[in-house]
């Protein structure tokens, strides 16, 4: 068995003396690992790291062994995301997302947007718009996705401004105003086609949305406690969004 594919490197563990388990999300063959002999070696390391965008080609006796991975660089990014926690624990928890998906299991929309994502992970404000949004579309590719379509109680799809921690689904301000202090917040950026205006408040509600229904759904029934480098995203993430905050209303007043 053989084939060929570019990829972006989730991460590695070591294998014996020299050589690495290496796990890479494919563009053809889903979350793919493959074992990397000399893996460890000086030249291998710098390539071998979360971010960087590499040709891949795999070969095994049976489709359902491990295999051997054959590792050409294609673009070194791993450099310039250790540059910032945040980059460094964004790529880390987009590796986590992915892990929750079956192993080999064709992904290309996912593989498009994590290779988009990685050269955005140092803007603080669009790598927390870009991650909130991927941990939507997760929910919604394991099965347990949001309806934010249309309100549960009127059926209406504008003025959407809550949404149920019961059903997953949208609600118009006016219908869930009664209910507000139990109902998430439902931030714009998360339903609108283009670009709107976002700030931290509408950031944070969305990874507390998201973040309860990986809990309920994913989480808490696989017995996994929530990733560490998702808690040190959001905090990164905090901080950023914080620090760049007095700099807007500077050029505001300005």
């Amino acid at each position: 068995m053989e084939w060929r594919d570019q990829g972006i490197v989730l991460g590695t563990r070591r294998h014996g003396e020299t050589s690495v388990i290496l796990e890479a999300m494919t563009a053809a063959h889903g979350r793919h690992l493959g074992l990397v002999r000399g893996g460890r070696s000086r030249r291998m390391q710098p390539v071998l790291q979360a971010g960087n965008r590499v040709e891949l080609t795999w070969r095994a006796r049976l489709d359902e062994h491990l295999g051997n991975f054959q590792v050409e660089p294609v673009a070194l990014n791993a450099a310039r995301l250790m540059n910032s926690a945040l980059s460094v624990y964004g790529i880390q928890t987009l590796a986590a997302h992915l892990r929750l998906l079956p192993e080999r299991d064709p992904h290309p929309g996912f593989f498009e947007t994590l290779g988009f994502m990685i050269e955005h992970l140092e803007e603080v404000h669009t790598a927390g718009v870009m991650l909130a949004r991927f941990e939507v579309a997760v929910l919604e590719e394991l099965g347990f996705g949001l309806d934010l379509s249309h309100c549960a109680v009127t059926g209406q799809q504008e003025g959407l401004a809550y949404v149920s921690p019961k059903s997953g689904r949208a609600v118009t301000r006016e219908a869930g105003e009664p209910w507000q202090d139990k109902l998430f917040p439902l931030p714009a950026f998360l339903i609108a086609e283009k670009d709107v205006p976002c700030d931290r408040p509408d950031i944070q509600n969305a990874f507390a949305l998201t973040g309860f229904f990986l809990h309920r759904h994913v989480y808490e029934p696989r017995g996994l406690m929530e990733p560490e480098a998702r808690v040190g995203f959001l905090a990164a993430l905090m901080r950023g969004l914080t620090q760049a905050a007095p700099e807007a209303d500077g050029d505001s007043a300005a």
